[in-house]
């Protein structure tokens, strides 16, 4: 995919990113996405953070799906990683999911793929 969106590949068609702004959900429908999960809690680091909703609206703007799964960044539950599964398996193909740095949306993406 040809964007500068500081993404990285964990599979053909699954990316990670660190925290996305609503500006860049015009560019990830360009660059081809299809769907966008944001895993990042509103406000897990102060009040600079965009909000879901402010990205959700840009993403729907932007003809992406868009789903919402804040985990935390030290630990995810069973319940979290099944339900990260189950947006895998229902989202339109190539999905971009977010976090702060992207990690702890690349540890979902490899602990759903073990189950």
């Amino acid at each position: 995919m040809n964007t500068s969106l500081p993404i990285q590949a964990i599979a053909a068609d699954v990316c990670v990113a660190p925290q996305l702004a609503p500006e860049a959900m015009a560019e990830a429908a360009r660059a081809g996405f299809r769907s966008v999960v944001n895993n990042r809690p509103d406000f897990e680091h102060g009040p600079g953070q965009p909000t879901n909703a402010d990205i959700e609206s840009a993403a729907r703007a932007a003809g992406l799906e868009y789903r919402f799964l804040p985990v935390a960044g030290g630990h995810q539950t069973p319940e979290e990683i099944a339900a990260f599964a189950r947006l895998l398996a229902e989202l339109p193909r190539p999905i971009l999911a977010f976090c702060r740095s992207g990690s702890r949306s690349a540890k979902l993406y490899m602990q759903a793929q073990a189950l």
